[in-house]
Formats: structure tokens, C-alpha cells, sequence
């Protein structure tokens, strides 16, 4: 790309989750931080989908949820499933690739609480950093119930 071709024209849409059960982890982002879902719920099958994918016999099904504080054009968190699943390398925060989904919440130790009461589980501790700006963030990071990675982060003025 030269220094002349300007950037695409483009707004962020969604990120997609491939979830064991997509209408338990849905219900789990639903509950916890309040994401709606976006009708209709999606079940796509047969060639479109297989050339699209890659996947031959792909059959997918799953919801979109718009994601809080967005407003109603919103991006989303789309939770789908295939019936068929590849396998899954062990969790770690410092794979390569997209690595977790953030969300700002009031109190980071009591919305821990609950994504453990929900089924998460604990990744590291609870700590506050102070940025460049001298913001403080307050932040920890836990899994969903399908072991997918989820900041908790909450901000101070100094």
C-alpha cells in the first residue's frame, strides 16, 4: 500500500465465538453483561456455506448479541456453533492471534465474582497499573464457561 491509497472505508461489525453450546454461552454473556440478543437467531447449512467456510458439510447455528454501552446499531458478539468442532489448544492469555474480549465495568473484584459465580474461571489476580497519561486501570482477566478470555476493566482519573 502506498502512502497515497487511504485506508478502507469501514465500521467494525461483530466478533465471532464458536462455543460448544452456543445457547449456554450466549445465555452466560446475556446474564452477566447484559448483551441482547439480536434476532433472528442464525442457522445456515448447505454449499454457500461450505464454499464460504471451507468447511465441506459446515452446518452452523447460533445468535448475535449486541454488545453493552454500543447503543442499538452496535456492534455484536456473534455465538455460533458448528456441528462439527475442531480441537482446542489450551487456553493462555499470550497466544498469538485475537486473545480476549474486554468489557468496563463499575467494580472489577465483584463482576470477577460473578463470571466465577456463572461458571468462569480465575486466569490471574486483580491489579491496578497506572498508564502513561496517569489514568489508573484496574483490571484481571477470567475465562467464560468455555474457557474463552475475558478482561475486566474499570478506570480511575489519577
Amino acid at each position: 500500500m502506498s502512502a497515497e491509497t487511504p485506508p478502507l472505508k469501514a465500521r467494525y461489525a461483530h466478533t465471532n465465538l464458536i462455543a460448544r453450546d452456543w445457547r449456554a454461552l450466549a445465555g452466560f454473556y446475556q446474564r452477566v453483561f447484559g448483551c441482547a440478543p439480536v434476532p433472528p437467531e442464525r442457522d445456515f447449512s448447505g454449499e454457500l456455506l461450505e464454499r464460504g467456510s471451507g468447511l465441506p458439510g459446515a452446518h452452523l447455528r447460533g445468535v448475535h448479541l449486541r454488545l453493552p454501552g454500543c447503543g442499538a446499531d452496535g456492534p455484536t458478539l456473534e455465538v455460533f456453533n458448528y456441528t462439527a468442532l475442531a480441537g482446542r489448544p489450551e487456553t493462555a492469555v499470550n497466544r498469538p492471534g485475537f486473545g480476549h474480549i474486554a468489557f468496563q465495568v463499575d467494580d472489577v473484584a465483584a463482576a470477577r465474582d460473578r463470571v466465577l459465580a456463572e461458571g468462569g474461571r480465575a486466569v490471574g489476580e486483580v491489579v491496578t497499573l497506572r498508564v502513561a497519561t496517569g489514568a489508573r486501570v484496574t483490571w484481571c482477566y477470567v475465562t467464560d464457561p468455555e474457557d474463552n478470555v475475558i478482561e475486566l476493566q474499570a478506570w480511575s482519573p489519577d
